[in-house]
């Protein structure tokens, strides 16, 4: 059973930072491009980041320069560091295998002061 467990939301002051976290099972992990999503209340779901089976990233532009996208093949995890948050950051955030359709249930990032 393919499970993606998102951890590490919470919420955080603009310019704060956050690092989420996802943990796999059920895939060979170091086969997989992994991507990050997120969705804000109303909005459609958008790609964040992504990363590939050899470490290739690829961000939107609304985050580049601000998050990080890494992963750890040992540890079946994808992390995302987020750096220097804003307001229009709040949204759920999942992990995902999109071509799979494997997605996780997603963790909430608030940002607020």
């Amino acid at each position: 059973q393919v499970q993606l467990v998102e951890s590490g939301g919470g919420l955080v002051q603009p310019g704060g930072s956050l690092k989420l976290s996802c943990a796999t099972s059920g895939i060979i992990f170091i086969g997989s491009p992994m991507t990050w999503y997120r969705q804000a209340s109303g909005k459609q779901r958008e790609f964040i980041a992504s990363i590939t089976r050899r470490g290739g990233t690829n961000y939107a532009d609304s985050v580049k320069g601000r998050f990080t996208i890494s992963r750890d093949n040992a540890k079946n995890t994808v992390s995302l560091q987020m750096n220097n948050l804003k307001t229009d950051d709040t949204a759920v955030y999942y992990c995902a295998i999109p071509a799979s359709n494997f997605w996780g249930q997603g963790t909430q990032v608030t940002v607020s002061s």
